[in-house]
């Protein structure tokens, strides 16, 4: 397992990005999963410099794991921030016209639709959530 620990500011995103392009180049992921993957990033590593920490700032602790059969990628996100369970958010009607759709809530709703798994859990003042896609 690889892990990168950076200040949870939205100009770091880039650095969480390329840490985990590297390894996912490293095991010729496919361009489409690599893309998915960068979204759910931006997505989730955004969530947590923009509401993690209100006001004050904190570190962001973003965990890769890959395995080889079937070959699988594990990201964790982990912060100290106020606890939230994004994953508990109501998905958007995105059968509504755009200027009828409240807004919000359609990033984690891509992330949702793109991973394979995900899961959250608060645990020792840690904001914890486990994001797992297959790369065939």
């Amino acid at each position: 397992m690889k892990s990168i620990t950076v200040e949870a500011k939205i100009e770091n995103v880039d650095k969480v990005t390329e840490f985990v392009n590297e390894v996912l180049e490293e095991k010729e992921c496919p361009l489409k999963v690599q893309m998915q993957l960068d979204v759910a990033i931006d997505e989730i590593f955004g969530n947590i410099a923009y509401y993690a920490y209100g006001k004050g700032s904190g570190n962001a602790t973003i965990q890769i794991e890959m395995e080889d059969n079937p070959p699988k990628i594990t990201l964790i996100f982990i912060d100290q921030g106020i606890p939230y369970n994004p994953l508990e958010n109501k998905d958007p009607d995105i059968t509504l016209d755009i200027e009828d759709r409240e807004i919000g809530g359609l990033g984690i709703f891509l992330v949702k639709k793109t991973m394979d798994e995900l899961s959250y859990e608060y645990v020792d003042g840690q904001n914890i959530l486990t994001m797992k896609k297959e790369l065939a």
